[in-house]
């Protein structure tokens, strides 16, 4: 059986332009930078678009994208101010996408995102679906393509949510582990409890909804998740590695799927360089066939049935 890794970047910023001025003003607290955006760009957004891979004599190994070799969404918010302010960055990640799509039998690291990231069940119908209709209009003028999945802020979620994402086209969402109360193979009619996040992350899983209409969901491994933001693994590259590699299990009989989703501002802004741990980790799963980096569409596309 096939073990695949799939790490998920949720890139975003609120808006910050002064809504009289239609700019950003400067913010004392990001110096020695203009204004927070600024400042997150230079330690993250521009980095991960070209990380330094290290040897062990720590020289310049190679210059990589992490984006083509993760998942990750950006707020549209956030890709609109990048396209006017920083436009080498924004084409970096465009092409990042691009090259995802070779690399991933045509599936493109980038998903989409409601566009105001609002909190989709406390929104009425109407809003959500304009939230959905605006993400996916922006992702298509960006990015040139339809998307296949569509993050949710917070991944907070009901089923009036889905209903929409299906009818819109979406193929999948992703969620947090302890969103999931139980599950059953197809055709079967007994429920097995996974309440307290004990759902199995490493697999995909069919969501039927009331309309007829069914969404794909994946959960993401919430105790490596987590491990990246408060464990500090992003102090070793090889550490990161052999804790996502801890995910997999020889009990189960499927090809596995270890996924993780992080703030994507977490690999080099709240940890500092930690755009190099996350490159140095994919390069030494990659080098050495620990497992083979995917991307949600492509794992889906493969999957030869759902649980």
């Amino acid at each position: 059986m096939e073990r695949f890794v799939c790490i998920h970047g949720h890139f975003y910023q609120p808006p910050r332009e002064n809504p009289w001025l239609e700019t950003i003003e400067i913010q004392d607290s990001a110096f020695p930078y203009h204004d927070w955006n600024e400042r997150i760009t230079a330690e993250c957004y521009a980095p991960n678009a070209a990380s330094r891979n290290l040897d062990q004599q720590g020289r310049i190994a190679g210059i990589v994208s992490n984006y083509a070799r993760i998942s990750f969404n950006f707020g549209p918010t956030l890709l609109s101010w990048m396209e006017q302010n920083s436009p080498e960055v924004y084409r970096a990640i465009l092409e990042a996408d691009r090259q995802s799509m070779v690399w991933r039998s045509g599936h493109g690291a980038a998903l989409a995102q409601v566009y105001n990231h609002i909190i989709m069940p406390l929104a009425s119908e109407r809003d959500k679906r304009t939230q959905v209709q605006w993400g996916i209009k922006d992702f298509v003028h960006r990015f040139s393509r339809f998307p296949e999945g569509i993050w949710l802020a917070e991944t907070a979620v009901d089923t009036e949510t889905l209903e929409i994402l299906a009818e819109a086209g979406i193929g999948f969402t992703v969620l947090a582990p302890h969103q999931a109360a139980a599950v059953r193979r197809i055709g079967g009619a007994r429920w097995t409890d996974v309440s307290g996040s004990r759902i199995d992350p490493s697999r995909a899983y069919r969501c039927p909804l009331p309309s007829g209409r069914s969404i794909a969901l994946f959960f993401y491994d919430g105790p490596i998740s987590q491990a990246v933001a408060f464990e500090k693994l992003l102090d070793s590259g090889e550490r990161f590695a052999d804790r996502l590699m801890s995910g997999f299990s020889s009990r189960r009989r499927w090809n596995q799927l270890v996924n993780i989703a992080t703030d994507g501002e977490t690999y080099g802004h709240h940890h500092p360089f930690g755009d190099m741990a996350l490159g140095h980790a994919l390069s030494h799963i990659e080098g050495n066939g620990l497992a083979r980096l995917t991307n949600y569409g492509e794992f889906l596309a493969l999957a030869s049935s759902y649980p």
